[in-house]
């Protein structure tokens, strides 16, 4: 799943720097992502992960970082990835 959110932020996220290069847990904003990008991006997980965003998960915290989104991703489908 965190690849796949990793595909999908650099595809869409416009950010500066290569997504590979950003860590789990680093600040997406701080990184260049725009209020823009991240309604990009909750559109494109949406339809990659056959899902809708709750008006209550609609918010900077649940897209601050790939951790964040993947953690509201999984709290959305009732999944969890293993620890790595």
């Amino acid at each position: 799943m965190k690849q796949k959110i990793r595909e999908l932020l650099a595809r869409h996220g416009g950010l500066p720097v290569a997504v590979d290069k950003i860590a789990d847990d680093q600040d997406l904003y701080a990184a260049g992502l725009s209020s823009f990008a991240s309604v990009q991006i909750m559109l494109a997980i949406e339809e990659a992960f056959d899902l809708e965003f709750p008006d209550n998960l609609l918010n900077r915290k649940s897209f601050q970082s790939i951790a964040a989104i993947t953690r509201t991703v999984e709290s959305l489908t009732g999944t969890a990835e293993a620890a790595e």
